[in-house]
């Protein structure tokens, strides 16, 4: 097992996107020191990509500056660039509404830095009891019953829900992805975790509701303890299996000979919510919690055949693969949760597939049937999207929401493949233009199985519908399906209908016995990511059929392989490693990020999708010490982010803090959720 690193304060550079020794350890279970899970032969992203980046970087190979934007949002301790003078070829006039605010500049304050003129307030920290009875927060005395009463772990994906009846009232729902157990517990022995710890950590998993309030005069946004619909789910909580596989001996286990059935979330990262009112949570990393993997699927899948990080199997056998092997098929599903019944069992749709969900986002096709984008966040992995074959109702009885909580159990699951326009005799390294001048490229979503009420049919070769939807990778890599770098959040714009996908890195690129560099790639290896948007034929959502295009290439601005949707490259926020994103409501596209590899904390950026200033970047805030940017979510006059395992930094411990937020020293650091507002009371950005 790797040890920490004697390093503290200082993230650790050896690590792939930026991550620590320890995010690598507790979030993913060293992922990136695996073995690359895809071994097929597919066609590779990076390869397609390289002709349109190199062609866009020969048009746009005017002088540029490293730019940090003007400095907004002083921190202790950090420097402040100051701002570039305007490109000549800039648009004129104010930024784009919703992003009219002075650009944080980059730092490594161990704060949450926001713009001057804005404000900000910690919601709700790990911890913190939101269920009636549950004691208040003691981190000396952490008990597995204390935890599933209070806020969990590792706060990610973030919805507000209105509350009708209840003035300045919404419900947060978030998503608690993993824990840090060096961080949770003083004298943590990884080798030797107690039971005590091990159920606080899987009390600290899952999900939370809980009701938030805000106050007026103000800006602020805060809990309300034992709310009626406030709740805790965690990895004892029980869950139902529907869909195509629910009931499949590939899902059977001793604990649950129905195979209908199954106890917890694992790693639930993004989400999103649905337009009858529930959210939907990824269950993403949920391998590196089942030790003992020994079959082909297993090492597909990213699973180890030693014990795990956590050592969770010594004291449920459900976690050996040895003693219950389709244990694991029973979790990297989309979860679904209805936040206002608090009574109600929470459902893994198996027609979505199974693989590591970094999201599960909704739009609705023209009749009304839902749609749900997904990546699978693994190098070298796919992105999907469902089409599903009934149509929402609309309403609020009981008849109507039991219908809508099934729409995501019947209709066709598809598997994404790009194909660039040039031939390849004119990607020929040098950034020259090509033939037909063109940029961008089209795409096939490629069927992969469809459930209906009466059973399901495989499309695949060689494998049943079952196999499709427990093995979802294998059937992709059967289809050819396109290898993508880390396929992040998938987001369809409300505005526009084009779809954005979040590539945060990839720095396997080119590397021995996996997918060539292309010499025409400015990158070697793909260490900032990028960001594709998406025209689906026609903007219907239940096309087959799809245009794609280069939006963003992060990066350096000064560095000539990055992109800003053609906005003058002088003028924008350095960003790397892109994750999460959400719109404002005026279409710009909000981008947390996590691993930066340019030298500042993670943070948060506001970037215009259309009209004169699109591609126009600025960043918006950033997150302390080893913590990630999560969420987020952007209203009107609030901004909210989750942030995620701040203090996670090479050896630190709780007896050694590499942070100090949110309460200061003497304190043990919390991940949390912070609102920012403006202090004037207007909106945001504009």
């Amino acid at each position: 097992m790797r040890k920490l690193l004697p390093l503290v304060g200082t993230p650790s550079v050896s690590h792939p996107g930026g991550r620590s020794a320890m995010t690598c350890r507790f979030r993913c279970g060293d992922a990136c020191f695996h073995e690359v899970p895809n071994t097929s032969a597919n066609e590779y992203v990076g390869d397609v990509i390289a002709g349109a980046l190199s062609r866009r970087t020969a048009l746009r190979a005017a002088a540029v500056v490293t730019v940090a934007a003007a400095a907004g949002g002083v921190t202790a301790g950090a420097a402040q660039p100051a701002a570039a003078a305007p490109h000549p070829s800039a648009p004129h006039g104010r930024a784009a509404r919703g992003l009219r605010f002075s650009p944080v500049a980059p730092n490594t304050a161990d704060q949450v830095t926001v713009p001057e003129g804005y404000r900000q307030n910690v919601v709700i920290r790990w911890g913190e009891p939101i269920l009636r009875g549950a004691p208040a927060f003691d981190p000396e005395r952490q008990t597995a019953a204390a935890q599933a009463g209070q806020f969990g772990y590792n706060n990610d994906f973030l919805a507000l829900l209105p509350l009708p009846g209840e003035r300045h009232r919404q419900l947060l729902v978030a998503n608690h992805e993993y824990t840090d157990e060096v961080l949770m517990f003083r004298g943590y022995d990884p080798e030797n975790p107690t039971r005590q710890q091990v159920e606080v950590a899987w009390a600290a998993h899952g999900l939370s509701a809980v009701v938030v309030e805000e106050d007026r005069r103000s800006g602020k946004l805060t809990a309300v303890p034992r709310h009626p619909l406030n709740r805790r789910v965690t990895a004892t909580t029980r869950f139902r299996l529907t869909g195509p596989a629910a009931g499949s001996d590939l899902l059977k286990t001793s604990a649950d000979p129905t195979g209908r059935t199954v106890l917890g979330t694992l790693n639930n990262c993004s989400g999103g919510t649905t337009p009858w009112g529930t959210t939907l949570h990824g269950e993403e990393n949920f391998n590196q919690y089942f030790a003992h993997g020994s079959r082909a699927t297993d090492k597909r899948y990213g699973i180890g055949t030693g014990t795990t990080e956590r050592k969770w199997e010594r004291f449920d056998r459900r976690f050996d693969l040895a003693q219950e092997p389709n244990e694991v098929h029973r979790f990297g599903y989309v979860v679904e949760f209805d936040p206002y019944d608090p009574a109600s069992t929470p459902r893994k749709h198996t027609a979505l597939g199974r693989f590591k969900h970094e999201a599960a986002t909704v739009r609705l096709t023209e009749d009304g049937r839902p749609v749900v984008y997904s990546g699978d966040d693994e190098r070298f992995d796919y992105f999907y999207k469902f089409v599903g074959a009934k149509r929402m109702r609309h309403g609020t009885s009981r008849a109507v929401r039991e219908h809508n909580l099934s729409l995501l159990d019947e209709g066709t699951l598809y598997v994404a493949r790009l194909t660039g326009d040039s031939p390849a005799a004119d990607i020929d390294g040098s950034g020259a233009l090509p033939a037909d001048g063109e940029f961008d490229g089209s795409g096939q979503w490629i069927p992969l199985a469809t459930a209906t009420a009466d059973g399901a049919v495989s499309h695949v070769e060689g494998m049943s519908a079952e196999e499709v939807f427990v093995f979802t990778r294998l059937a992709g890599d059967k289809v050819g399906a396109t290898k993508m770098d880390r396929p992040e959040d998938i987001q369809p714009s409300p505005h526009t209908g084009k779809v954005y996908v979040v590539l945060t890195n990839n720095t396997n690129r080119g590397k021995a016995g996996l997918a060539p560099a292309d010499e025409a790639n400015p990158r070697n290896t793909n260490k900032h990511g990028h960001i594709l948007e998406l025209t689906e034929h026609r903007n219907r959502a239940d096309a087959t059929t799809f245009g794609w295009s280069l939006f963003l290439v992060a990066g350096d601005p000064a560095d000539p392989a990055t992109y800003f949707a053609g906005f003058p490259k002088d003028r924008v926020s350095p960003i790397s490693c892109p994750d999460n994103v959400a719109f404002d409501p005026h279409g710009n596209l909000w981008i947390s990020t996590d691993g930066n590899q340019l030298g500042s904390h993670d943070g948060l950026f506001g970037v215009a999708t259309r009209g004169e200033r699109r591609g126009e970047l600025k960043q918006f805030l950033t997150v302390p010490t080893g913590a990630e940017t999560c969420g987020p979510l952007v209203q009107d006059r609030r901004v909210l982010v989750a942030v995620q395992h701040p203090g996670e930094v090479d050896g630190a411990s709780v007896e050694k803090p590499a942070s100090t937020w949110p309460d200061g020293p003497g304190k043990i650091v919390r991940p949390a959720v912070v609102a920012v507002w403006r202090a004037d009371g207007e909106d945001i950005g504009v």
